[in-house]
């Protein structure tokens, strides 16, 4: 086996994150479905960008923001995603690095700019997301990066690369590299419209490719086609090594054959921006389970980095997250 090297690899779309704050009144006025995420063009995405309120501009992507996390617990991660060869990639290149994490994917020149996605926070901490996908959906095969996933202990595909054909491919050839080096596989849903969208193509990966599969509770059931939350779980049970369901303020529960585990979410005192509150889940789970931690350990990781990226706007941790889990009495297992 090809020496470790890396904790986490992800695979996913290169986008840089706009966060505003706004209200329902906004979201009607301009169309914007609250609490999803909407495909938009890009002279959609630079209207819209002129009438969103004062933002901030974050390198963001969810498999991206994932790998932060993971660095920021003092993981060694590396990424895979394109940008185009303009100011928001480089923008992307620079915060991903400077977070700690291996990237080097090739710049696209001559097509599409770099993904953005346009945040809308309201008072309820819902974020109401319009997507450019941009630069991010040339990913193809010839970026897939074997030597890395080879030497990466876990490596994570983020269901939102799934719309063009070619990245699909790349996602699926990822996939197979890493199996076929005895490495594990893990896969996000993304989001209930990636489900509706590729839900055949999703239930063959989980049944034939994925060792760790993350889903909240509504991408779940719409996997699965149930309004049951028990039968979806007792389905992903059968079809999957490790399934980590996430349920809101209700915690997550875990399930791996005949065992279940169930993690309570971590208190905050204000809800500010649910925005990555799945992502750094995802990077508190994977790197306890890429270092051999049980799933009970590795959903309370998961706990606390997602208590700590809601309680501030903006996806990625603003705390160093290993010493906020020493404070909470946790640790992260040693490599």
């Amino acid at each position: 086996m090809t020496e470790t090297r890396y904790d986490v690899l992800g695979v996913g779309n290169a986008i840089v994150d706009v966060i505003a704050s706004s209200n329902d009144a906004f979201l009607i006025e301009h169309g914007i479905e609250k609490g999803g995420m909407t495909l938009i063009d890009e002279d959609r995405a630079k209207a819209l960008y002129e009438v969103m309120g004062a933002g901030e501009e974050i390198s963001g992507g969810s498999a991206a923001n994932t790998l932060a996390g993971v660095a920021s617990l003092g993981g060694r991660g590396a990424y895979v995603g394109k940008v185009a060869a303009d100011q928001l990639g480089e923008i992307f290149a620079h915060d991903l690095r400077a977070a700690g994490v291996d990237y080097d994917t090739a710049p696209l020149k001559g097509g599409p700019a770099t993904a953005r996605c346009l945040i809308n926070v309201t008072p309820d901490a819902q974020r109401s997301m319009c997507t450019f996908l941009g630069a991010s959906t040339m990913f193809s095969e010839n970026d897939v990066d074997a030597e890395r996933i080879r030497a990466a202990t876990i490596t994570y595909l983020e269901g939102y690369l799934f719309d063009r054909e070619e990245a699909k491919a790349a996602f699926v050839r990822a996939a197979e590299i890493a199996q076929a080096a005895g490495r594990k596989v893990s896969l996000t849903l993304s989001d209930s419209f990636c489900v509706d969208r590729h839900r055949d193509s999703f239930r063959h990966l989980v049944k034939n490719h994925v060792d760790v599969l993350f889903a909240n509770e509504d991408e779940l059931k719409s996997l699965y086609e149930t309004d049951d939350f028990d039968a979806a779980l007792a389905q992903v049970r059968a079809e999957t090594r490790v399934a980590a369901v996430t349920r809101s303020e209700k915690g997550a529960v875990i399930v791996s054959g005949e065992e279940t585990a169930t993690v309570a979410a971590e208190p905050v005192d204000k809800v500010r921006d649910t925005t990555g509150a799945g992502d750094l889940f995802a990077a508190g789970f994977l790197l306890g389970y890429a270092r051999g931690a049980g799933l009970a350990e590795c959903g309370r990781l998961g706990a606390i980095a997602a208590a700590e990226v809601i309680s501030h706007v903006g996806a990625r941790p603003q705390t160093p997250l290993k010493s906020l889990i020493a404070e909470q009495g946790a640790a992260v297992p040693a490599a």
